[in-house]
């Protein structure tokens, strides 16, 4: 099967799993409690971290010294790189996250349930660009099983802790006023864009194989700049952060385990 296809199924799955998640406003009429919402936010903080690390830092830096050349440069660039874009879409892309009353990103006359929408189809781009990279990577190594096993494990973490997250957009909404149909669709469509990006990633890589290590890198830094800037600081809100806490560290142990285990 082509890079491309595991990329679509990959990246399907995750988007399959937001759309699970938020399928939950038709069994819940409130948003969830502020712990859980905690809970949410520090698993997944921890899952994108331990993502970051194991399945894209570390393969970045052993492609770039198989290569011949030292692994940090391509490691470290790739990941100021990836920073710095995320930075900026933060800065430009209009967005509120749920909770907040005052929007970030451009001036703009959109609305605060489109604007929700927005800040979880921000975080979601670097997922499916993770997702998409990991597979053209394996693809890259004539179809090298550990490397698939690997991908598949990453799809599969980003996958759990997006089931929250799709709660976490159609909960509010439903919360703001909207109608649950529209909620769920407006849930479902913000994880839309993992498989757009993680296709075109697999794509973009087939043309520019040898810059495979920035790629990687710079998914890595557009992650951890979305744990660093949201979703730690969201998760430890409140008088009593230790779920959040500990939320961090079972999503890290998890997506951990599983790229051990599987890759």
């Amino acid at each position: 099967m082509s890079p491309i296809l595991w990329a679509a199924g990959g990246t399907g799955f995750t988007f399959l799993m937001t759309t699970l998640g938020a399928a939950l406003v038709f069994f819940f009429r409130k948003s969830a409690t502020p712990a859980l919402q905690r809970i949410f936010l520090g698993f997944a903080a921890g899952v994108m971290t331990a993502a970051a690390v194991w399945s894209l830092l570390i393969p970045a830096i052993r492609e770039a010294e198989a290569a011949g050349g030292p692994g940090w440069v391509p490691a470290a660039g790739g990941f100021l790189l990836g920073v710095g874009f995320l930075l900026g879409l933060d800065v430009l892309l209009p967005h509120l996250h749920p909770g907040s009353r005052d929007p970030e990103g451009m001036p703009t006359g959109l609305r605060r349930t489109t604007l929700m929408v927005l800040a979880v189809t921000l975080h979601n781009i670097p997922e499916g660009m993770a997702v998409g990279l990991s597979f053209a990577l394996a693809a890259q190594h004539g179809g090298d099983e550990g490397l698939y096993a690997a991908a598949m494990a990453l799809a599969l973490g980003i996958g759990v802790q997006n089931f929250p997250e799709g709660a976490a957009v159609a909960l509010p909404l439903r919360q703001e006023g909207m109608g649950r149909w529209k909620a769920f669709l407006y849930g479902s469509a913000s994880g839309v864009v993992e498989p757009i990006f993680g296709v075109l990633t697999v794509l973009a890589a087939g043309s520019i194989g040898p810059l495979m290590p920035w790629l990687l890198s710079f998914a890595a830094g557009a992650m951890l700049y979305v744990v660093v800037e949201e979703l730690i600081p969201e998760a430890h809100l409140g008088e009593h952060s230790n779920a959040g806490t500990l939320a961090v560290m079972a999503g890290f142990l998890l997506m951990m385990v599983l790229d051990v285990a599987l890759g």
